[in-house]
């Protein structure tokens, strides 16, 4: 007996959870319907950690990023397909725990990205839209020293 495997379209993004000094974490909003962690497609040339610094500041308008430490990789497919003829998509996403000075406001340059904002730790995973990035934040949880 043989199965249908459709085609599966793989990419690789990154981001952060970030802190700021009073121990909030940013959340960003996707398109005006989903909540994660601000994160992003690598593009060409970019390593894994440049490409969470500019998807972090093109998300949430926060720069000047202290890394902490490599928090992990884990996969999940994309939510929300823009069409109905899009391959599925099986997005494997890095993530890194950042410190920032920033606690003003957040003022994100991505038009896809219209809200961000700083969540107390414990109510992070509540925010979170996607099952696979809730999982992923509360298995990281105790590495989040705010």
């Amino acid at each position: 007996r043989q199965f249908f495997m459709p085609n599966i379209h793989e990419t690789y993004s990154a981001g952060g959870v970030v802190i700021n000094p009073e121990g909030l974490i940013l959340v960003v909003n996707v398109k005006g319907v989903s909540w994660t962690l601000p994160k992003g497609h690598m593009e060409k040339g970019e390593d894994e950690l440049e490409t969470a610094k500019r998807e972090i500041c093109e998300e949430s308008g926060v720069s000047g990023l202290e890394l902490v430490l490599k928090l992990g990789t884990y996969s999940r497919y994309k939510m929300l397909p823009e069409s109905k003829d899009d391959l599925p998509e099986l997005k494997h996403i890095t993530i890194f725990l950042f410190k920032t000075k920033h606690t003003g406001a957040l003022k994100p340059v991505d038009p896809e990205n219209p809200e961000a904002r700083w969540v107390r730790k414990e109510e992070v995973a509540d925010l979170l839209t996607h099952p696979k990035d809730k999982e992923f934040f509360l298995s990281i949880m105790d590495k989040i020293v705010t």
